[in-house]
């Protein structure tokens, strides 16, 4: 079990102001981070198009895949880079230059002439993407009382899904095309501003700062090292378990749904997609928001186990019963972001929990954004399910959205923190 503090005083030495500062440009960082990661969801089938012309629709599909591919793995070898950087140099400089990296790479996308230095790009930009989460939720979770975590998890975890549903709302009155598809990377590097500002404005967080000056408390290894090691290592597993089924249930199963509204309404009717990414996303970011919230009032394994059968049930009934453009699919599609994704608010509220000051961002990192490798495989697992399931992104869904039974079954060997304060 986790070492809870004895003191809640986090945040202490540092005002209000510096504090609403933190959570407002952590806040904003994670919403840049959901712009670059929707940006091929609503893109990519664009750019194929016009990289390969029509009439190679398997080429399409194969590249798409490889593009989410390469945002699930460097987002994951950003959360390692990056949360190491955060443990050494400090939460906010690392916060900072995540947000330069992934808003000027994502920019100079705009440049690209071909599918493969898309992919090397998209690659590039997620390391920042990766490295965003474990250091804004680091921050914010260690300059702000244990009273507003709950809340604060949920303010930073629906960021990204605004940020999904600022996109999506612009793709609707300008339709995302081959002809046009280029300008939307460059809303993608408008939040270099901001990390120029973290850089420059947003202050340390003290608990970090205290760490760094007490020798008793020290690394003695790297912070890599040190959450794979006894006895923060089955922590570290669990975390990563834990943080690989929403992400599997989100990006290898319900992120086929925007695709599907594309098959069913035809490349001819953007707007379908652009209301399936709406509607998704607006059920998200109320999820989302929720999450602290829900994991504090009934606490962390119970709603973890509760919120990982409705997203079971949600999605069979949408992938079994439903098909774009029926009546009830929208509101059925919220309905599975909503439940999707109240874990995007439960995770940065529990696994900063599992770990001390010395290595949460480490720990943060590598619990969430290690999943991402896994997840990676899946979406080229799925990808082989579409193959041998003829294009019916519906059978596809229905096997995929299993994987909320594993997430039933790990949550029950986890530990409960739902009484503990950050560890020091």
């Amino acid at each position: 079990m986790p070492h809870a503090e004895t003191n809640a005083g986090h945040g202490e030495g540092v005002s209000r102001a510096a504090r609403l500062l933190v959570v407002i440009t952590a806040f904003l960082g994670w919403l840049g981070a959901g712009l670059v990661m929707v940006l091929i969801p609503l893109a990519g089938r664009s750019a194929n198009i016009s990289f390969l012309g029509a009439g190679h629709e398997a080429d399409v599909g194969n590249w798409f895949s490889r593009y989410i591919c390469a945002f699930l793995l460097g987002a994951a070898v950003g959360g390692l880079l990056f949360g190491w950087l955060g443990d050494r140099i400090g939460r906010a400089k690392a916060m900072g230059l995540s947000i330069i990296c992934y808003s000027v790479l994502t920019g100079l996308t705009y440049f690209v002439q071909s599918p493969s230095q898309l992919v090397i790009l998209r690659f590039l930009a997620c390391l920042g993407v990766g490295g965003m989460w474990p250091n804004g939720v680091s921050l914010a979770s260690e300059a702000w009382a244990n009273v507003s975590r709950p809340l604060l998890a949920g303010v930073i975890g629906t960021s990204a899904n605004l940020g999904f549903m600022s996109l999506a709302l612009v793709a609707m009155y300008q339709p995302i095309t081959p002809e046009n598809w280029r300008w939307v990377f460059l809303i993608g590097a408008a939040p270099v501003v901001l990390g120029i500002v973290v850089l420059l404005v947003v202050p340390e967080s003290p608990q970090w700062l205290a760490s760094a000056r007490t020798p008793s408390i020290r690394l003695t290894h790297s912070p890599v090292a040190e959450v794979f090691r006894r006895p923060l290592l089955k922590y570290t597993m669990i975390g990563i378990c834990l943080g690989m089924i929403p992400l599997l249930g989100n990006w290898g199963g319900a992120n086929w749904l925007v695709p599907w509204a594309g098959q069913t309404g035809g490349e001819d009717d953007p707007y379908l997609k652009a209301w399936t990414q709406w509607s998704r996303s607006g059920g998200a970011a109320l999820g989302a928001l929720l999450g602290g919230w829900l994991a504090s009032r009934f606490g962390r394994r119970t709603t973890y186990f509760l919120v990982s059968l409705a997203s079971l049930l949600s999605s069979l009934f949408v992938f079994w019963t439903l098909t774009p453009g029926d009546e009830g699919f929208l509101p059925g599609v919220f309905v599975l972001g909503f439940f999707g994704t109240v874990y995007f608010g439960w995770l940065p509220l529990y696994l900063p929990e599992l770990f001390p000051t010395r290595v949460r961002a480490t720990g943060a990192g590598v619990t969430f954004n290690f999943g991402r490798i896994m997840t990676a495989f899946g979406v080229l697992g799925a990808g082989q399910l579409m193959v041998a399931f003829d294009g019916d992104y519906a059978r596809v869904g229905q096997v995929t959205c299993m994987i909320y039974v594993l997430g039933m079954i790990i949550i029950c060997f986890a530990p409960d923190t739902s009484e503990c304060q950050l560890r020091e």
